[in-house]
Parts: C-alpha cells; sequence; structure tokens
C-alpha cells in the first residue's frame, strides 16, 4: 500500500483535516472529528486518538474524562490528502450519550429501505455470546451450549457442517443460507468456548491475505482462506 508523509497532509486554512472514526474491528463509523498538526502527531506518537475541538479551541485526548480511549491500529489517507480514516479500537463507546457510536440514528426517509446484509451483525453475535457468559440468562441456548462444554458444541458443529453440505446437494440458495447462519452461530459459539477471539480469527485471515500470489510460499496463485 502507499503512503504519504504526515508533511504532505494538506490541513485547510484553520489548520484542520477531518478525520473519520471507525472500529478496525467492524467498520463501523464512530464518530468524525477534526485534527490539527499537534494533534495528529500526538496521535502517532501515542498510538491513542488526539482531537482539536473547533468550540473550546484547544487539543483533547480521546477518554481523558470517560476513560473510553481509542487505540489506532490503522491511518488512512484520501486521494487529495486533505481526509483521514483513524481504524481503532475502542475502549467503550464513542459518542457522549453512551452509544457505542455518534451515528446510531437512521435517517427517517431511508428508515424502510433495505440494503444487502452487513458484516456487523458478525460482530453484534460475537458480542451477545460474550455477554451471555458474563450475564447468563434462563432459557438461554448459548448459555446451555457454554455450560455443556466442548463435546457439545463440537457435536453441534459437525452437525451444523452436514446440514449446509446437504442443503448444498439440494442445489436450495435458501436452505443453504439457513443452515450457513446455524453453522457460524455454533462456531462463534466454539470459539468464544475455547478462548479464540473473532478478531484472532480475523488477524490470521489478514496474515494469510498478506501471502496471496507468492506461489513458492503459498503453492498456488489464490489466497490461502
Amino acid at each position: 500500500m502507499e503512503s504519504v508523509s504526515l508533511q504532505n497532509i494538506a490541513f485547510d486554512e484553520k489548520g484542520l483535516v477531518p478525520a473519520v472514526v471507525q472500529d478496525a474491528r467492524t467498520g463501523d463509523v464512530l464518530m468524525v472529528a477534526y485534527m490539527n498538526r499537534e494533534s495528529l502527531i500526538r496521535t502517532v506518537e501515542s498510538g491513542e486518538t488526539w482531537f482539536y475541538s473547533r468550540s473550546r479551541q484547544k487539543l483533547w485526548h480521546k477518554g481523558e474524562e470517560s476513560g473510553h480511549f481509542q487505540h489506532v491500529r490503522r491511518i488512512y489517507v484520501d486521494c487529495d490528502e486533505d481526509t483521514l480514516v483513524v481504524e481503532v479500537v475502542p475502549d467503550g463507546p464513542a459518542c457522549h450519550t453512551g452509544n457505542r457510536t455518534c451515528f446510531f440514528r437512521s435517517l427517517s426517509e431511508w428508515e424502510n429501505q433495505r440494503g444487502p446484509g452487513s458484516l456487523r451483525v458478525l460482530r453484534d453475535l460475537w458480542e451477545e455470546i460474550q455477554d451471555r457468559r458474563a450475564h447468563p440468562q434462563e432459557k438461554s441456548y448459548t448459555n446451555y451450549l457454554q455450560q455443556e462444554g466442548k463435546n457439545k458444541i463440537d457435536k453441534k458443529i459437525g452437525e451444523e457442517a452436514a446440514e449446509v453440505i446437504i442443503a448444498d446437494q439440494h442445489e436450495d440458495p435458501k436452505e443453504i443460507i439457513s443452515e450457513s447462519c446455524d453453522l457460524l452461530y455454533h462456531l462463534f459459539v466454539l470459539w468464544e468456548n475455547a478462548g479464540v477471539s473473532m478478531t484472532d480469527v480475523m488477524a490470521e485471515m489478514e496474515v494469510r491475505d498478506e501471502k496471496k500470489g507468492n506461489k513458492k510460499e503459498v503453492g498456488h496463485q489464490d489466497r490461502i482462506f
């Protein structure tokens, strides 16, 4: 990937550049703020987000009051070098309202529009499975699997994988989708029970993605997923 030096960032006439902050794990937009040169330098040096408050006319360290710091994973620069995308792993909600993201409301005129599915639901599922461990609920199937342990979970993985294969043999897209959802859910339960996080798995996917096209190393020209 190409890179851009901080010295080349095109700050506006007020010395600012907009920064779109995203959750590095889900891609969700958490907030939009502004950085000046000093706050960007501090962000790079500390590994946590710093911004410039236009209303208070001073620097602010995200999380300094709430404790909800944002740990920077990547910083991207747009083609005009005048906008940043900062991918972070947050310690807590990004919004002062207590919501995980500042963008927690939809536009009324667009509310009934439905588009393709979002990968965000995978993060929501992962967090719910973790929450069930911390806060058990009566008649929770997730808690039942967690209590039964790996033998029960492994058995369910085998059953659900077989159901996906059968659905594929039936050449029924709706059945494949339904059975795949069941398999993904049980796979997530297995990860949580084994102490493996979704982030761990995605990190390994990224490592493998870097190896694509290296025939000597991976044996073929495709990503080794």
